[in-house]
């Protein structure tokens, strides 16, 4: 009898072993016992020829029905011909040259067998070329009809060189030693939750007789592999509390005292919340270690059409990308770093005192003052629930934003103070709204000059044409002034002006009052998230809109003890962002040791790999004293020279960019080991960080609510369903011939330049794609992605011949993109073939229809984005992703998720089902590597969570696991020496 750890040569021979080792990555007895079966077929579900997809691997069963041998090349070369049927339809197979010897002389006419190969298309009939086969009667094998008859077929993950059934049959050759197999599972747990086993499971997982045998099994093979990590884990959260840390215990009256009294706003529920979890983990004798989920982009949505100030004035929320730059209340700028579309959603209208308004969800956030002194962080639903005072009047009124300069690129040829005296009547051109503080002041102070005069507190501007009674009121808001036209009845309107004081420098400018808060109906709405410590940003009539801002006041509360904190973020830019934000909003407080700094601050220094010979001595002399009390840098971070005088906290920003060695050699430079807060702006189902981050206590702040789509979209299986493809121009052309237009997108421009190098490997690559070696997916990937230029082409010459079709890429001239992007804008195009240069910036309301091409090619997030482009006007949208991947294919099960949700939260567990869970014990968290075969995090919630309680529980009675000795064997052979070592560094 094999042993488990028996090595497949021994039993299967050398040329079977060497396959399985090669392309399945089997290679022990136990090894191939957990290769289990990925599906069962019944033999109505085999012998469905009608059904079968093509490019696909298939395993059928079917009768003879007519066997031929047919000559060419006057009679040198030769094929045999055999036809199948099962009734419902017929196939062909081919054999060539000296392969169809033995299959001439056994597939007679009525004998019956099962075949694998490849579906594919000669003559427009199906067939498979060279197929493997088994016969399944005759004189020698009658028993076996029967046999097949009543018995689910197992269908193993295979490979070109492997087939299924070769597979069933090496598992035949080791299934006895199942009984060897070592039990995990505790006696009393297996009998309480009524699980089989492990033999029985392994056994039934194989050769099921029944459907309820496989549900038996799978639910127990689930079980070991949940308990046996949450085991791992458990150890390692317990190996935590045993190790010392300083505690870094709350200090009354230090900075983060002075820091939260200089806020404008007083920290939300959930933040307050959020917080005394990380102080209460602080103060304690052991490392913390937390993940806070939601510390940006927390799902305060606004309209797609809401305005967002950038540095050129304002665009709408729904042209926002990561990398965007905005501009901050405080009048600096940052870049959006978290964009999560939220669907579509109940939108509210606030109606302010001046007549301006804004649109936004219920749950987005407003820094609001009263007549008590201080201010507060309330959702929209808070304000809607205590909006007047007893009196009827407003209770709540908006912070104003500091005036800023912008500019949007235009040319200002005449004087804005001209400008404003001659009164345009069409408004102002976008140059003028879009300028410098100086200028907007100027053309208000020759606007007022012209058509004010005094009234009461402030001034009015008579009858202004609608246009310019609008800028009016634009200039006033964009200098922290209030504007509250009134229409006169004639076309023109009153606008009152209040101004602040002269002097008042570029102070934030007058509040204005919620007067009103009105009920909009459903609207496709998103949410962005600033890399501020404000986490607030500019919307509409220059109206200040905030999020949270939990990182900073833990390391603030660590400096006040004494110790030093790290922030270790992945970019440069990002890196620099965070400082600069750091230490603006920290002020005097983060100029501790210099001239005008507090008493009782600190330094923040950043630390960069570009930055200069001196600049990078002092940061490190900062550091390795202690005169620094935060720091902020890249993996320059991590290198062997910086030392700390003290390292007491460690955040990681978007721990998914960095490996687990990066943050543990961070975390090493501490005397003792530091606290550790990970943040992620991406939201993470529960399930997932319980295994992957399994070893974090979890914060989370306002997961992304559910939504749902205002564009359908929908997959076309372009391969299988040819017919759907044909449909889809048509669909193009009915929206054309409705007065819309479309985009078709693809993955290349397809000139020379950007063509595939030959011989170049996938990303895939490697010894795990030889697994999937010959697989439809695999020869997909080979083919160049769909380009531009050809598919232009093709539709031009065919399915959308005399429609008006243009071409827009990356590697155009900027005066030709410019114009084939404002003919399009214009109507002057139906439709435009691009690259996905149309992602950012392309506003085309009358565009409805977008047609991806390849959409297997693209990611999750680009996928969102690039459909967002359709469905921004008044008409429906649709997007249609056109993909030849295999129905059965992962790739396709991505875009038909992605096809059913616009929801933030949502899109982030089908891109985490996509990237798999990784190696949920080693380092590549987010690779494609699993060491689970049976359990799925996403699925599998409850079995993880109840896998969880029981393992803390075994573990606090029994760390060592003295009394599991087939526990502990089991995580012996989970825990190789690379995830030992993973574990041991956390």
């Amino acid at each position: 009898m094999a042993a488990l750890d028996e090595p497949l040569k021994k039993i299967l021979g050398g040329t079977t072993a060497k396959v399985l080792a090669e392309h399945l990555d089997l290679h022990t007895v136990g090894d191939l016992l957990h290769h289990y079966p990925r599906r069962y077929a019944e033999r109505g579900e085999l012998t469905r020829l009608s059904d079968l997809p093509l490019d696909e691997h298939v395993t059928v069963v079917a009768r003879v029905a007519d066997a031929r041998v047919h000559k060419f090349n006057a009679g040198r070369g030769q094929r045999l011909e055999v036809t199948l049927t099962d009734g419902s339809g017929r196939l062909q197979l081919v054999f060539f040259g000296k392969g169809i010897h033995k299959p001439h002389k056994e597939l007679l006419p009525g004998r019956r067998a099962m075949f694998a190969g490849k579906v594919s298309v000669f003559n427009r009939k199906l067939q498979l070329a060279h197929p493997e086969y088994a016969l399944l009667d005759g004189d020698t094998e009658g028993d076996a009809v029967d046999a097949f008859a009543n018995q689910l077929i197992p269908i193993y993950p295979a490979c070109q060189q492997m087939a299924s059934w070769k597979i069933t049959k090496a598992v035949d050759a080791v299934l006895p030693s199942a009984k060897d197999a070592v039990d995990p599972l505790p006696e009393a747990l297996r009998e309480g939750r009524s699980l089989v086993p492990l033999t029985e499971a392994l056994l039934k997982i194989h050769r099921p007789g029944s459907k309820a045998d496989i549900a038996d099994a799978r639910d127990r093979l689930k079980w070991d592999e949940a308990f046996v990590m949450q085991v791992a884990l458990a150890r390692r959260r317990l190996a935590d509390t045993q190790l010392p840390a300083v505690p870094r215990q709350l200090v009354k009256d230090g900075i983060l005292d002075a820091f939260d009294a200089e806020l404008p706003f007083t920290l939300t529920e959930g933040q307050q919340k959020v917080s005394r979890e990380i102080f209460d983990d602080l103060a304690t004798e052991h490392p913390m270690h937390r993940l806070l989920q939601g510390e940006v982009g927390s799902g305060k949505a606004q309209p797609l059409d809401a305005l967002v100030l950038t540095p050129g004035g304002f665009r709408p929320m729904g042209e926002m990308t990561v990398g965007t730059e905005v501009v901050v209340p405080s009048g600096e700028r940052a870049l959006v770093d978290g964009v999560f579309p939220q669907g579509e959603r109940e939108v509210w209208r606030l109606v302010l005192s001046d007549g301006s308004t804004v649109e936004c969800d219920d749950e987005h956030l407003w820094i609001v003052g009263s007549r008590d002194p201080g201010e507060r962080v309330l959702t929209t639903r808070e304000l809607r629930a205590g909006l007047l005072d007893a009196d009827g009047r407003p209770r709540w009124s908006i912070a104003p934003a500091t005036p800023v300069d912008l500019d949007d690129g235009g040319e200002r040829p005449l004087d804005p103070y001209r400008l404003g005296r001659s009164l345009p009547e069409e408004g102002l051109p976008a140059a003028y709204r879009n300028a410098p503080v100086k200028d907007r002041r100027a053309v208000l102070r020759g606007l007022m000059e012209a058509g004010g005069e005094a009234s009461g507190s402030g001034d009015v501007f008579r009858a202004a044409p609608g246009p310019l009674a609008d800028d009016l009121a634009w200039l006033v808001r964009s200098l922290g002034g209030a504007a509250r036209p009134h229409d006169t009845g004639a076309g023109t309107c009153d606008v009152h002006v209040t101004l602040p004081e002269e002097g008042a420098g570029d102070a934030p400018g007058l509040r204005r009052a919620v007067r009103a808060i009105e009920h909009v109906g459903r609207k496709p709405v998103q949410c962005i998230s600033v890399a501020h410590p404000s986490h607030a940003y500019v919307t509409d009539h220059f109206t200040v809109t905030h999020n949270t801002m939990v990182a900073l006041r833990a390391m603030l509360g660590v400096v006040d003890s004494g110790g030093q904190a790290a922030m270790l973020a992945p970019t440069e830019v990002l890196a620099q962002q965070h400082h600069r934000s750091i230490t603006d909003m920290m002020g005097e407080l983060a100029q501790g040791g210099m001239l005008g700094g507090a008493e009782h601050g600190t330094k923040v220094v950043l630390l960069t790999g570009s930055m200069g010979a001196a600049a990078r001595r002092q940061a490190l002399l900062d550091l390795v004293t202690g005169e620094a009390g935060i720091v902020v840098g890249t993996h320059a971070l991590i290198e062997d020279k910086v030392q700390f005088h003290d390292l007491g906290l460690v955040v990681v920003d978007e721990q998914h960019r960095f490996g687990v060695e990066q943050r543990d050699a961070l975390r090493g430079k501490g005397k003792q080991p530091p606290h550790l807060l990970v943040m992620t702006a991406t939201p993470i189902p529960r399930t997932v960080a319980m295994t992957v981050f399994g070893d974090l206590e979890t914060s989370v702040l306002d997961q992304l609510p559910a939504g749902r789509s205002p564009i359908a979209s929908h997959v076309v299986p372009a391969k299988d369903k040819p017919h759907f493809l044909a449909r889809t121009w048509e669909r193009v052309r009915e929206e054309v011939e409705a007065g819309h237009q479309a985009y078709v997108v693809c993955p290349r421009i397809g000139d020379e330049e950007d063509a595939p190098k030959p011989g170049k490997k996938g990303a895939a690559g490697g010894k795990g794609a030889a697994a999937e070696a010959g697989s439809p997916e695999d020869l997909a990937e080979k083919r160049p992605p769909l380009a531009v230029l050809d598919i232009a082409d093709q539709l031009t010459k065919g399915p959308l011949a005399g429609l008006r079709v243009a071409v827009l890429h990356g590697r155009m001239a900027p005066d030709d993109k410019d114009e084939v992007m404002r003919s399009f804008a214009a109507g002057e195009l139906d439709v435009l073939v691009a690259t996905t240069v149309i992602e950012v910036g392309v506003n085309v309301p009358n565009a409805t229809v977008m047609v991806i091409m390849d959409a297997d090619r693209f990611g999750v997030s680009q996928l969102h984005q690039l459909r967002g482009r359709v469905g921004r006007g008044s008409a429906p949208g649709l997007c249609l992703l056109v993909s030849e991947m295999p129905e059965a294919s992962p790739a396709r099960a991505r875009l038909a998720a992605v096809a059913g949700t616009l929801d933030g939260f949502e899109l982030s567990r089908i891109d985490l089902e996509q990237r798999r869970e990784g190696d949920v014990l080693g380092q590549a968290q987010s690779g494609v590597r699993s060491s689970l075969r049976m359990l799925t995090v996403i699925d599998d919630e409850e079995i993880i969570a109840a896998a969880r309680e029981e393992a803390t529980a075994l573990v606090g009675d029994d760390p060592e696991l003295t009394g599991y000795p087939e526990l502990r064997i089991a995580l012996s052979a989970l825990l190789d020496e690379e995830r030992e070592q993973y574990l041991d560094k956390g």
